[in-house]
C-alpha cells in the first residue's frame, strides 16, 4: 500500500503541476486504533508556482482524489495550511505530528514543528477538541448499543482537551500517549479491552456501553468546559509564516 500511496501522490504532482511538501497518515492508523478494514486517510500540503499566487483569479486551495474503500487522499495548498496554522487548526497540528509519514523531502514539516509552541493557541484548540468530544457523546454515545469506533473518537478528543488544560502544550496525536493522563486502573483495563476488540473488528461494529467510560467522559468534559474560559487566547503575527510561504512556493 505504501508504494500505491506514493504513486498516487506523484501522479497528483504531475496532473496538477504542484509540489507536495509533506504527506502523512491522518486517521485511525496514525491515532493508534485501526480496524482491519480501516482505510488509509492520507493528507498532504502542496505548493504551486509563484505566478499562480499572483493571479487576479482565486486558485483552488484543496485537491482531493475520489474516495474508495481503501484510500482517502486529500491536500491543502500551502497558503491555506499556513493560515490554518495561524488559527491553531487541530487537524493540521495533528498532521505535523503524524507517526506515519509518506513524503517529507523539503523540511517543511520540521520548520512548522519548531513554531508550534509559539503559535499554538491553547484556547482555540481546546475548544475544538471539547466541541468534537461533546458532539460525539451527545450524538453517538447515547443508548446501550454504540459504535465501537465512536468511543475512541470521544475519548481521544476528551483526552486532547484534558492535555491542553493540564499540560498547557500541544497534545500528541497518538491515543497511546494521551491515555497516559488517566491513572484509574478500571479505565485503562477497559481501554485495553476495546483496543483488542477494535483490532479484530470492522468499522461498523457495535458494542454495549461501559458506564465507567461514560462517567469519565461526562466528568472530564464538564471539567474541560469549566476550565476553557480561564485560558487566554494567543494571537501571533504572521511574519514567520510569511517567510515559510515565500520559501516554498515554486519559482
Amino acid at each position: 500500500m505504501l508504494e500505491t500511496i506514493k504513486e498516487q501522490l506523484r501522479k497528483l504532482e504531475a496532473d496538477h503541476n504542484i509540489r507536495i511538501l509533506y504527506a502523512c497518515e491522518s486517521g485511525s492508523r496514525a491515532w493508534g486504533f485501526p480496524s482491519p478494514d480501516s482505510d488509509f486517510d492520507v493528507r498532504f500540503i502542496y505548493a504551486r508556482k509563484k505566478n499562480d499566487y499572483l493571479s487576479i483569479h482565486e486558485i483552488n486551495d484543496v485537491i482531493d482524489l475520489p474516495v474508495n474503500e481503501l484510500l482517502d487522499i486529500g491536500g491543502w495548498d500551502v497558503k491555506k495550511a499556513l493560515k490554518l496554522f495561524l488559527k491553531s487548526n487541530g487537524p493540521l497540528y495533528e498532521w505535523l505530528q503524524s507517526p506515519i509519514i509518506y513524503m517529507d523531502e523539503s523540511g517543511f514539516a520540521g520548520g512548522l514543528q519548531q513554531l508550534m509552541p509559539k503559535y499554538f493557541s491553547l484556547r482555540a484548540a481546546g475548544n475544538h477538541y471539547l466541541s468534537m468530544a461533546l458532539n460525539t457523546v451527545n450524538n453517538d454515545l447515547q443508548g446501550e448499543q454504540i459504535k465501537l469506533k465512536r468511543y475512541f473518537y470521544a475519548l481521544r478528543s476528551a483526552l486532547a482537551c484534558k492535555w491542553i488544560i493540564e499540560k498547557q502544550t500541544v497534545p500528541p496525536m497518538e491515543f497511546g500517549k494521551l491515555r497516559g493522563l488517566v491513572d484509574a486502573e478500571s479505565f485503562q483495563t477497559i481501554v485495553d479491552t476495546l483496543l483488542k476488540m477494535k483490532s479484530v473488528s470492522d468499522e461498523k461494529t457495535f458494542i454495549t456501553s461501559f458506564p465507567v467510560l461514560d462517567e469519565w467522559l461526562n466528568e472530564t468534559l464538564a471539567m474541560c468546559k469549566e476550565s476553557m474560559g480561564q485560558i487566554a487566547p494567543n494571537h501571533q503575527p504572521a511574519n514567520e509564516l510569511n517567510v515559510i510561504f515565500r520559501k516554498y512556493i515554486i519559482s
